[in-house]
């Protein structure tokens, strides 16, 4: 099993729900595929960097998982096949990105206590 982080950007015209609901799918598709959702993240609306498809806004979500290097192409292709979805990267973690996501989550957890 190997560890893996995938960051992906909704569309800013879906309301709370509607992301939460998109970000439920695709913890369900990794679990369907035997994969252990370590951490999930909801960053919030954020403004982008560029435009794209000519929305300035979107709603960051990460997501760390373990599991089979097959399951990356899955995910991924759910990601082109939903309108929401306006941008995603998935990245293989080594050791040491793995520790260092460790100690950035307890940070993240010890700031907003």
């Amino acid at each position: 099993m190997n560890n893996y982080e995938t960051v992906f950007i909704l569309t800013p015209v879906l309301s709370e729900s509607q992301v939460e609901e998109a970000v439920n799918k695709y913890v369900d598709l990794l679990k369907e595929k035997n994969c252990e959702i370590v951490a999930k993240e909801n960053w919030g609306l954020k403004k982008l960097a560029y435009p794209i498809q000519l929305k300035k806004n979107g709603f960051y979500t990460l997501i760390e998982f373990k599991g089979e290097g097959t399951v990356v192409a899955d995910l991924e292709l759910a990601f082109k096949r939903d309108e929401r979805v306006i941008r995603y990267l998935t990245t293989k973690l080594d050791k040491h990105a793995v520790e260092y996501a460790v100690t950035r989550r307890t940070k993240v957890k010890a700031a907003k206590a």
